[in-house]
Parts: structure tokens; C-alpha cells; sequence
């Protein structure tokens, strides 16, 4: 007996696996948004982590890494050069000295401004792009499968 799976079968996973066409479309969205973001300074990632910032009261650390899908440590990691950077500040919660709030700096809030209107022009025109395709129907789909 063959322990060979069927090239049919991979053409079945190449056509129909949801997994590998939410990759390679989270992958050519983010090489988009890369370059759009490249005059400010910015990745999609570190866009979407100070965007995940910009909130009335600092978060903690674990809220914003349920939000952007990512662990603890993968975050703390993401978060070292936008400290760096003077974008980002971790401060003490003072309810409780063991917990990390995360908070924007203004140089942080001034490069967000910056990023705004090209986030908006490359979203518009990815939405444009989609024809047919449903973009809120689109977004409820990614949103079930990321619950």
C-alpha cells in the first residue's frame, strides 16, 4: 500500500484549503499596506499595534494581545522597538505594580495622524478592489473564524 497522498489531492487543498487562502491573502495584504506605510516609517504590524494603542485609558498588555491575535511574548517583542523609538511607553499599573499599561506618547499619536489618510486610501482602494465581493460579508466571515 502507498503512503503517497495523490496529486489530486493536493490540488483539492490548493483549491479549497481556507486556511492556506486566508494566508496568502493576509500575506498580500500585508506586503500592500507595508509599502504604503513604508514613507511614514512604518509596518502593517507596528500600524495596527499603535492603532490598538489609541485608546481613552492605557491597556494592559494581555487585552491588546487578544485583540491583535498575537502572545505575550510575541507582543512584548513587537512592542521593544516602538519603545524605542519614543512611540510607545510601558508604565506600571498603578492598581496593581505587577501589571504593564501600555500607552501611546505623542510622538506616537503625531505618527498614527501621519499614517491615517494613507491607511485610509490603501483600505479604500483594496475595498474598490474587490468588486463583487461583500467587504462587510468579507470582514464577518474573517471575524467568525477568528473568534
Amino acid at each position: 500500500m502507498s503512503k503517497r497522498i495523490s496529486f489530486d489531492t493536493t490540488l483539492q487543498v490548493r483549491d479549497t484549503c481556507l486556511c492556506l487562502h486566508a494566508q496568502r491573502a493576509a500575506r498580500a495584504l500585508g506586503r500592500r499596506f507595508d509599502e504604503a506605510l513604508r514613507p511614514v516609517g512604518l509596518t502593517n504590524g507596528q500600524f495596527s499595534l499603535l492603532m490598538s494603542l489609541n485608546r481613552p485609558q492605557p491597556p494592559a498588555i494581555a487585552p491588546v494581545a487578544q485583540l491583535l491575535a498575537m502572545d505575550r511574548t510575541t507582543l512584548t517583542a513587537a512592542l521593544k522597538p516602538l519603545q524605542r523609538d519614543g512611540l510607545v511607553g510601558i508604565e506600571a499599573d498603578p492598581a496593581d505594580r505587577r501589571s504593564r499599561l501600555l500607552k501611546l506618547t505623542d510622538k506616537g499619536h503625531a505618527l498614527l495622524a501621519r499614517a491615517m489618510p494613507i491607511w485610509r486610501e490603501t483600505h479604500a482602494e483594496i475595498e474598490a478592489g474587490l468588486g463583487e465581493v461583500d467587504a462587510d460579508a468579507l470582514r464577518a466571515g474573517l471575524g467568525a473564524l477568528g473568534s
